[in-house]
């Protein structure tokens, strides 16, 4: 019989990743129909999207022990987006490798709630998984989403290309590839005040 291996949980000071909930599935669809969310993607989702994306993360997750946790406001017991790790599927210019995305509610932007998630996904990248390096990607306009990028300590590998999952000359087809290795992301966690602990669920 195989035994699935434990869930990874992280906690920051304030936020907490964790195994999804069906109770996040609704508030997840309402994060994919806004449009100001989803600016940077081809279009909204609807709720059967938007449920069945949640249930790939999901079993990604319980299947492998890390992937897009569900990010949830410890102190509002709120879940607020997803933040993590993927192994992505289609072709990108350094396939294979891990990359790390973000998603939160557009009310919970603005407090740095993306950069310590996913400050605390790194940590468990190179502390946990020991991996070599990790990559992030968004199109050229999303100075949102590369401004964290640069605030985890990642660099522009100044190799844009087209996103292979949007039309090639669709406005939002050119992307940024940021990138963050284990000797990078030891400099900036020693200036960072974040503090990340680990736990198996």
């Amino acid at each position: 019989m195989t035994i699935k291996p434990k869930v990874f949980e992280l906690q920051t000071d304030r936020l907490l990743l964790r195994p999804w909930r069906s109770e996040d599935f609704p508030l997840f669809a309402q994060m994919n129909a806004d449009p100001e969310v989803m600016a940077y993607y081809p279009s909204v989702l609807n709720n059967d999207e938007s449920n069945a994306l949640a249930h790939k993360f999901s079993s990604l997750l319980l299947n492998q022990s890390w992937g897009f946790w569900a990010v949830e406001h410890m102190d509002r017991s709120e879940f607020i987006g997803f933040v993590g790790l993927h192994k992505p599927q289609y072709h990108l210019p350094v396939s294979p490798c891990i990359e790390i995305g973000w998603r939160l509610a557009k009310e919970y932007w603005g407090n740095g709630y993306a950069t310590e998630a996913a400050f605390a996904s790194l940590y468990f990248a190179f502390e946990q998984l020991n991996l070599a390096q990790v990559y992030a990607f968004t199109p050229v306009a999303n100075q949102k989403s590369w401004s964290v990028m640069q605030r985890l300590g990642m660099e522009n590998t100044q190799n844009n290309f087209k996103h292979p999952m949007i039309p090639k000359h669709h406005t939002l087809a050119e992307h940024l590839l940021y990138k963050i290795n284990k000797q990078q992301y030891h400099i900036t966690a020693k200036e960072s005040l974040f503090r990340v602990s680990i736990k198996n669920v």
